[in-house]
């Protein structure tokens, strides 16, 4: 079992990532190439991830370069996921290049003893190798998660949405207490069960950066560093991955409408079925067929957490409503309706960590 412990200062400086942690992404969308545990939540990403991994010419770096370095197992380098990640891929690879080279060296030879590597991870210390790392960690990025960031962000976002509400409605322990199932909140200590060791993580006032991530699955994830500023990576809670949605503008034909607009209308800032449903003057039912509708769509996502579904728009959605609202006339009291808007670990094992399913 893993357990944070909490100060009251620890308590005042909880956050949650503005936005997906794109090395964070690419790191545990390497490891669902690694287990077939999810894969069926995964399916359309997984079978489109390998077809663009050939086509871009990146299967045989993924198969022999990055996975052994993002093994799926119970360590893999901090510096791999730095906290400038949180700024921006950019920032997050610009980091990882500028790496003290005796963290790198550190790093890789304790990945060597924890879980094996090949021989050449100790020359990730060495500028030239990791700046071929970092060229291709730019290049996956960009075959397999760049064309999923929209519905990544709108997930995170549906999420971050989520957890204010939790704040507001149940104060801070009600937010810790809405993370993941494996995630549970004994004041002072948050308990992530079940890990791979046992360990105690005391925050001393440095507080907790919670990172939500589209691909990570099931188990949570922390930092082996206890010099680093904690985070805790765990999995959204949300649908299977979808297909993208077709473009051949059927399903926005099927929008028009008073009902669905006032809907889409309700979602600016989050609202469940019910709060929808009374937003737009419909029964519960009568919302809950719309907003399938809207959904199907791509102009609102959808979280289910306990006995409540909570819908909130997705980029598409949020700049259907900009265009509606500078479309319209200004008004004395009109206002937008659209809403403003780290890193190595002690990690789950696998059941069997030396089973890999590399792109083919």
């Amino acid at each position: 079992m893993l357990r944070f412990h909490f100060t009251a200062e620890d308590l005042t400086r909880i956050r949650v990532a503005r936005a997906p942690d794109p090395l964070w992404e690419v790191a545990v969308s390497l490891h669902r190439f690694q287990t077939r545990d999810g894969r069926w939540a995964y399916a359309h990403w997984y079978r489109t991830a390998r077809l663009r991994l050939r086509e871009a010419g990146l299967d045989h770096a993924v198969r022999n370069f990055l996975l052994p370095v993002f093994p799926r197992a119970s360590y893999f380098p901090d510096f791999l996921t730095p906290a400038e990640g949180e700024q921006g891929l950019d920032a997050g690879l610009d980091a990882v290049l500028a790496a003290p080279r005796g963290q790198v060296a550190e790093e890789a030879a304790r990945l060597a003893v924890s879980v094996g590597a090949p021989s050449w991870v100790s020359r990730l210390a060495d500028d030239d190798m990791r700046g071929r790392l970092v060229r291709t960690l730019r290049a996956y990025h960009r075959a397999v998660i760049a064309p999923y960031g929209e519905q990544v962000d709108a997930c995170v976002q549906a999420e971050r949405i989520r957890l204010a509400r939790a704040l507001l409605d149940r104060g801070t322990g009600g937010l810790l207490g809405s993370l993941a199932p494996t995630i549970r909140w004994r004041h002072p200590v948050l308990e992530v069960a079940p890990y791979p060791e046992e360990r105690d993580v005391h925050l001393h006032g440095m507080g907790l950066l919670l990172i939500p991530s589209y691909f990570c699955w099931k188990s949570p994830i922390a930092l082996a560093d206890a010099g680093l500023p904690p985070v805790i990576v765990y999995p959204l809670q949300r649908d299977p991955v979808p297909a993208p949605v077709p473009g051949d503008g059927q399903p926005l034909a099927a929008l028009l409408g008073r009902t669905r607009a006032g809907i889409l209308r309700a979602t600016a800032t989050g609202a469940t079925t019910s709060e929808a449903a009374r937003g737009a003057g419909v029964s519960a039912a009568t919302a809950t067929h719309h907003t399938a509708a809207l959904r199907d769509t791509g102009l609102i996502t959808s979280t289910r957490w306990a006995n409540t579904v909570l819908h909130t728009l997705t980029p598409l959605g949020a700049a259907l409503l900009t265009t509606e609202t500078k479309s319209k006339p200004p008004t004395a009291q009109g206002r937008s309706l659209t809403p403003t808007g780290a890193r190595g670990t002690a990690r789950p094992a696998p059941t069997n960590p030396h089973q890999t399913t590399p792109p083919a």
